[in-house]
């Protein structure tokens, strides 16, 4: 046995789980997930609220409205209509705020002034896979937040969609999406002071979301090469291109392997530091 300590100064045995009881940390990992998802059942009509609005405004206006009076933005050249630059970034967008939502605002509460924290690293769990739960429950929203999303770009649009899946591509950026945000919201929720969160989605996913190449691709940046290499530390930077590069084929995008290697990357990092950031707010 090894002892931690909760954020309020309490000492607590942290099981070192031997091949008897290798099952509890699971029972206790599952037990965690599922009441993530049962507290996400009894908000269902706010988290529908937060997620369809922003993506369902951006489908309409720019995809229904503005070709609908006369005011594409579409493409030419076989560079693809700028509904089909547009659904992957709205796809990305939606991960990206679900998941980081889902993660660093609960956090806020948890360590804030329900101290809800406390009771969680009580669970026969080392506190790195507290977090790690976290992960995956955030994760899970930011499926669920694409997989409402799909519905909104396949109807809405005036025009339709020239899909081109790539489905092994598009399995592995579902996968690997919402882990990097969920991830991320773990590295805000622990590193930013409680007070500090809600602004930084005016601070820091804001601009996240606007220069992630999600109403542009990253490969016509090319005609202002300084942005084009400074955008290369979004992280949704990647997750639009992978999808881009995974629904679209007229559409410019980076090469696959630059994608793929910088979400692996992104992800490990960020999951990496949100442990760490983690484990520090409730042992420190």
């Amino acid at each position: 046995m090894t002892e931690r300590a909760t954020p309020s100064g309490a000492t607590l045995a942290e099981p070192m789980a031997g091949p008897a009881d290798a099952a509890q940390p699971l029972a206790a990992f599952g037990g965690l997930l599922l009441r993530d998802l049962r507290v996400l059942t009894k908000e269902l009509g706010r988290f529908l609220v937060r997620t369809v609005s922003q993506p369902l405004l951006l489908v309409f206006v720019f995809t229904y409205v503005l070709p609908s009076i006369g005011r594409d933005l579409g493409g030419d050249g076989g560079q693809g209509s700028f509904t089909d630059v547009l659904v992957p970034g709205v796809l990305a967008i939606a991960i990206l705020i679900k998941g980081v939502q889902s993660v660093a605002l609960p956090l806020v509460q948890e360590f804030g002034y329900t101290r809800e924290i406390e009771d969680r690293v009580m669970a026969p769990l080392p506190v790195w896979a507290v977090a790690v739960e976290k992960i995956v429950a955030g994760a899970l929203q930011g499926l669920l937040a694409a997989a409402i999303v799909v519905p909104i770009v396949a109807l809405v649009p005036a025009e339709p969609i020239a899909l081109d899946i790539t489905w092994p591509a598009l399995v592995a950026v579902l996968l690997l999406a919402p882990v990097l945000a969920s991830a991320l919201g773990l590295v805000l929720g622990t590193f930013i002071e409680p007070d500090n969160v809600p602004l930084m989605f005016s601070v820091i996913i804001l601009p996240v979301t606007f220069l992630g190449a999600t109403y542009f691709p990253w490969a016509e940046l090319s005609v202002i090469p300084w942005l084009q290499i400074a955008l290369l530390v979004n992280p949704l930077v990647y997750i639009a291109e992978g999808f881009r590069f995974a629904l679209t084929t007229d559409v410019p995008h980076m090469p696959p392997l630059a994608i793929f290697s910088a979400l692996v990357v992104a992800t490990s990092a960020a999951t990496w530091l949100g442990v760490r950031g983690f484990r520090r707010r409730v042992l420190g």
